[in-house]
C-alpha cells in the first residue's frame, strides 16, 4: 500500500525509482476497485505512437521532490506497454500484476477488472 496523502495531488509530480533516478511525470492513478487503494500510476513514453507505462505504487512515498517508488527504472521499462488510447482490460491488468510479481485475482464484479482510474 502506498503512503497516500491526497492522490489527486500526485498528478504531474515526478516519479522517482528506488535508486533516485527520474522515471517521468505521473499521468494517472489506478486504484483497486475493492479497497480504493492506489496500485498503479502511469507515465507516457515514446515520441511516435506514445504508450502508457504502468508503475506499481505499492510502498511509494510522496515528498517535495516527487513520488518515489520501490522498483528500478529498468523494471518499469520492461513492463508491458498499453496504448494510450486503449482502455485497460482484464488481460492487460493480469499481465501488469504478473510482470511486477503482484498477486492478481479478478474481482467478482461485472467488468471483471480490478483497477479503476482516479
Amino acid at each position: 500500500m502506498a503512503e497516500v496523502g491526497n492522490v489527486a495531488d500526485w498528478r504531474g509530480k515526478p516519479l522517482i525509482d528506488c535508486d533516485g533516478e527520474r522515471i517521468g511525470k505521473l499521468e494517472d492513478v489506478y486504484v483497486d476497485v475493492e479497497t480504493d487503494e492506489p496500485v498503479f500510476g502511469t507515465v507516457k513514453e515514446g515520441l511516435i505512437g506514445r504508450h502508457l507505462t504502468f508503475v506499481p505504487l505499492q510502498g511509494a512515498v510522496a515528498s517535495p521532490e516527487g513520488l518515489q517508488v520501490g522498483i528500478s527504472k529498468g523494471q518499469i521499462e520492461s513492463a508491458p506497454n498499453i496504448k494510450s488510447e486503449g482502455e485497460l482490460g482484464q488481460q492487460d491488468e493480469s499481465e501488469l500484476y504478473h510482470h511486477f510479481e503482484l498477486n492478481y485475482v479478478a474481482p467478482g464484479i461485472p467488468s471483471g477488472r480490478r483497477l479503476a482510474k482516479r
